[in-house]
């Protein structure tokens, strides 16, 4: 299934062009390496986001075409969730 793709079905990014237009800018990894939105996702993969002022990591479980809401939770375990925090001296 396609990077973009599965972020959507998964509830993770709401729409597939944000998910496309973030792993187009190389801000998501897959495995460790940079990922473009058209990368193939599969079961076992790591996959790591960084958004603005967070790190987000999951591990894809099971790969569903389509889910309800429930459902999308099925698809992946969250690893890790890391904030950045700046500090003013």
């Amino acid at each position: 299934m396609r990077l973009d793709k599965f972020l959507k079905v998964s509830r993770i990014i709401k729409r597939r062009s944000v998910a496309k237009e973030i792993a187009d800018k190389g801000r998501i990894s897959i495995n460790g390496k940079v990922a473009k939105s058209s990368s193939d996702v599969r079961s076992g993969d790591e996959i790591e986001i960084h958004f603005g002022n967070k790190t987000l990591t999951v591990k894809v479980k099971e790969l569903l075409d389509t889910t309800k809401k429930d459902d999308a939770i099925r698809m992946y375990e969250i690893v890790s969730e890391d904030y950045a925090q700046n500090f003013k001296d």
